[in-house]
């Protein structure tokens, strides 16, 4: 019994032997299998990523090309929302019977720049490369479809960038509105806007960013602090002398305040304005496909935001030192004015920078505020104290705060070329801007009447009311001054 016991446990063993082998051998192979198959599918993979699709391009290629243009028209719908933000915020700013005026000069900003963008600015901006380091050139009217043969050397598609590009010529237009509130008339603001986006501004854009005369000294403007704002705010200065003051704005040699009449509508252009600018400053990389660019743009909406934040509060405490009270206008126009400092330089300096660049903007606007009711000149909104002083502030801030300083150039040498191209570009846009002005005013279309003005010019330029008659009077002083 013992021996067959035996025999029997010897049995079960080598059973049991030969099918822990063969599992194992099962195992081995279904390793070397998958394993194969693995090899398989990363070859193919490898492949489909180098080789092309029969058009030429690489998968990695298309992928990028598709992520930046579309992340790029994006950021131009962003930009071209600023509009709304740019309208709210004058609106609220200025009298009630001026604010069918105002909308429709924002409208028309973005419109007519559009059409003349594509038939003469967008072409005087970017001339080609046989332009490069020079002061003018055109490339022909119309956008180049490259659906043929995608734009892989820039990386995005030629209608993207038209449409980012031209986002950014009406908001160098839509600034002026502001500034000029109250007492154009509506054919010459017409004829303004249609200089400013077909000539003006393109022709000194082409100098930076067509890679012109400037850009080829060394000139840094990311995304436009002065090649967009201080463009804007100069020529909203030149509009404001020329026209003159709103009746009853000084009286007697002395300041008298015409407050807005609705704040609320000004706070929330200030945050549509706030949150346009993430398409305007990150959507100024261009390239966001991959981790380094997608790294930067991120890293330049922090910096954009620490510089609107710093702004709005070193206003706020500026303002509430001089005046006694907290103004929440000053407020407002202190993140904007921190939003314009920092929009020069935003890919480049640190976070304690895009801190400072933000703080000194914000008492800077202040200042520039009470600076141009000394000099006797009505901007309602602040259009050149935001825009304009603030835009110069950002050229210098950045030569020197700056991180890329030019190959060539000293420190020194950096802030120099800041300093001269933003005196160029300032002085180009407020000297032909006065000079558009002043023959508008000379051949008597510039200004409307007195009785037009006090009557409002919802009334006498479009025939229309925004409110009510009863709403659309001035409040000033605490005085109620019907029609005034």
């Amino acid at each position: 019994m013992l021996s067959t016991a035996l025999k029997w446990s010897q049995a079960i063993l080598l059973v049991g032997l030969c099918g822990v082998s063969w599992s194992l051998a099962s195992v081995a192979n279904a390793d070397e299998a998958a394993e194969a198959v693995a090899a398989e599918a990363s070859g193919a993979s490898d492949i489909a990523s180098t080789e092309d699709d029969g058009d030429g391009l690489s998968l990695e290629d298309q992928t990028a090309y598709t992520i930046n243009s579309l992340i790029m028209l994006l950021c131009a719908v962003l930009v071209l929302f600023m509009q709304a933000g740019f309208a709210m915020l004058e609106v609220g700013l200025n009298a009630a019977k001026n604010t069918i005026n105002i909308l429709f000069k924002n409208v028309m900003d973005l419109s007519i720049g559009a059409i003349l963008f594509l038939f003469i600015g967008y072409g005087l901006m970017y001339p080609g490369d046989d332009y490069e380091g020079k002061w003018f050139g055109f490339a022909g009217s119309f956008v180049e479809r490259d659906v043929d043969e995608p734009n892989l050397e820039a990386g995005f598609s030629n209608a993207a960038d038209f449409m980012f590009q031209v986002a950014f010529a009406a908001t160098a237009a839509t600034i002026v509105s502001g500034a000029v509130a109250g007492r154009m008339k509506f054919a010459a603001y017409l004829i303004y806007s249609a200089f400013l986006t077909s000539l003006i501004y393109p022709i000194s854009g082409m100098w930076k960013w067509g890679g012109g005369a400037l850009d080829a000294m060394g000139f840094q403007d990311f995304a436009g602090s002065v090649v967009v704002h201080a463009v804007g705010g100069f020529a909203g200065l030149a509009g404001a002398i020329v026209l003159g003051p709103r009746i009853g704005r000084f009286v007697g040699g002395k300041s008298v305040p015409i407050p807005g009449h609705n704040i609320a509508f000004a706070a929330l252009g200030v945050f549509i304005l706030w949150i346009g600018w993430y398409g305007f400053n990150p959507g100024s990389q261009l390239t966001y496909f991959g981790a380094a660019d997608a790294e930067a743009t991120t890293y330049i909406a922090l910096t954009t935001t620490l510089s609107a934040a710093a702004g709005a509060i070193l206003a706020m405490i500026t303002a509430w030192v001089l005046f006694k009270k907290p103004d929440v206008t000053m407020a407002l126009n202190g993140a904007l004015a921190g939003l314009v400092g920092i929009t020069a330089n935003c890919d480049q300096v640190t976070q304690v920078s895009a801190l400072l660049i933000g703080a000194v903007s914000g008492v800077l606007v202040v200042l520039g505020v009470l600076a141009l009711d000394r000099l006797r000149i009505d901007d309602p909104v602040g259009a050149w104290p935001v825009h304009g002083l603030c835009g110069v502030w950002g050229g210098l801030a950045t030569g020197i705060l700056g991180t890329n300083i030019p190959d060539g150039l000293t420190r020194a040498g950096y802030i120099g070329v800041q300093a001269f191209s933003t005196a160029v570009i300032c002085a180009w846009a407020f000297g032909t801007m006065f000079v558009l002005f002043a023959v508008l005013r000379a051949v008597g279309v510039l200004r409307v009447g007195p009785d037009e003005e006090r009557a409002g010019l919802d009334i006498t330029e479009h025939g229309m009311h925004a409110y009510p008659p009863s709403m659309s009077q001035d409040m000033y002083q605490g005085v109620h001054a019907p029609n005034s």
